[in-house]
């Protein structure tokens, strides 16, 4: 996990972190407007899912499988990467919340292909994985924040040296 430290990776994830976050404003109009991820209740979006058409349903599962599939991996990669350059021997275990919330919302987004593939239904389940993956997000991006307060103040002491 030592690479997701080096600067080139850092930035890079940050860089393709943007591309795929615009590539998903682009998307959703073609999905109707709304992303099942930003729901936790199986119900509503069972009724998101009723309300698409066919073509709004494919498109879904191809921006989930596509995007949302390569969007956790790299944010995943920015936040642990982070947490592990700017927290020394703690690193590892700062990233963790990172590497949690990539093996959670991959879940979420299996969850999903799944329902709008009208194979299988197991949206119940967003009911804890989608507030449980955000929270992790938030923990992630909390974490990331303070990685780049202590670079910040060992860029300036370095400097002053």
């Amino acid at each position: 996990m030592s690479f997701l430290a080096r600067t080139p990776v850092i930035w890079t994830s940050f860089a393709l972190m943007l591309v795929i976050g615009a590539g998903f404003s682009l998307c959703r109009p073609m999905v109707g407007g709304a992303f099942l991820d930003m729901t936790s209740d199986p119900e509503i979006a069972r009724t998101m899912i009723a309300t698409m058409s066919g073509a709004q349903r494919a498109a879904h599962a191809w921006v989930t499988v596509l995007l949302d599939t390569a969007y956790p991996l790299v944010y995943g990669a920015f936040l642990g990467g982070l947490a592990l350059r700017f927290f020394g021997q703690f690193g590892k275990y700062a990233a963790l919340p990172a590497l949690g919330v990539v093996i959670v919302d991959l879940t979420e987004n299996l969850v999903q292909v799944l329902a709008l593939a009208d194979w299988v239904d197991a949206l119940d389940a967003k009911a804890w994985l989608t507030p449980l993956k955000f929270g992790l997000f938030f923990l992630a991006a909390g974490i990331a924040i303070i990685a780049l307060v202590i670079g910040l103040v060992n860029l300036i002491r370095r400097r002053r040296a």
